[in-house]
């Protein structure tokens, strides 16, 4: 039997192209910041990719602008420690640190954190946050922690769910169930949730046309 999912994001055709065409330009790498004053201009619609360490953030922002050697991956869980800026036709793609586990000292585990929650509640720009989270485990508590966050910083968030070639169909539904409750409980959060696998391409277009349609 054919599972259903209600609350998936789907674009139209239009939307689609849309979403193709912002993407079918370069993709650069801007640069890496570790601090609030090496920001670059907020001149341009903004969005950014949280997630906890190892969820696929790189690799998705890889297969989202068609360049896989674009975002680092680590083996090392938690090694990224600047809010790393790419250009993508008008808008900036911000990869953020990923959250929950950090193989660092305390120190710069803290530092990071402070730069994140500055980063999230002073960026003017900052249209739309894309929350990834791995559709294996649904939302956990490190997750809605940022979720939280976003709250308390008005930050309008949407939720990615990644590595959905990696579950099966019963699994996959539980895990939507899961991540919809925490959502039903931050109100900054939308409703409709994007799923997808960078292995697969599967729902890259939808993210993309999701993007496309952030307006300034």
């Amino acid at each position: 039997m054919e599972l259903r999912f209600p609350e998936i994001e789907t674009p139209d055709d239009a939307a689609l192209e849309k979403g193709r065409l912002l993407f079918a330009g370069e993709t650069e790498f801007l640069k890496g910041v570790v601090a609030m004053n090496g920001l670059p201009p907020a001149d341009r619609v903004e969005v950014c990719f949280a997630g906890r360490s190892n969820v696929g953030k790189s690799s998705l922002i890889n297969a989202l602008t068609g360049r896989k050697g674009l975002a680092r991956a680590s083996n090392t869980p938690g090694r990224t420690q600047e809010i790393n800026f790419f250009t993508a036709g008008e808008i900036y793609v911000v990869d953020l640190p990923g959250y929950g586990f950090a193989n660092a000292p305390v120190a710069v585990v803290e530092k990071w954190q402070r730069l994140l929650k500055q980063y999230l509640s002073g960026r003017q720009t900052l249209r739309r946050v894309f929350v990834l989270i791995d559709a294996r485990h649904g939302a956990k508590a490190v997750d809605e922690e940022i979720m939280t966050l976003l709250d308390r910083s008005a930050v309008t968030f949407q939720v990615v769910m990644t590595k959905i070639d990696k579950v099966k169909g019963p699994a996959l539904a539980e895990a939507l169930t899961r991540t919809r409750t925490a959502l039903a409980k931050h109100p900054a959060a939308f409703p409709e949730l994007i799923l997808t696998s960078s292995e697969k391409g599967d729902g890259i277009a939808n993210l993309r046309a999701v993007i496309a349609g952030i307006e300034a």
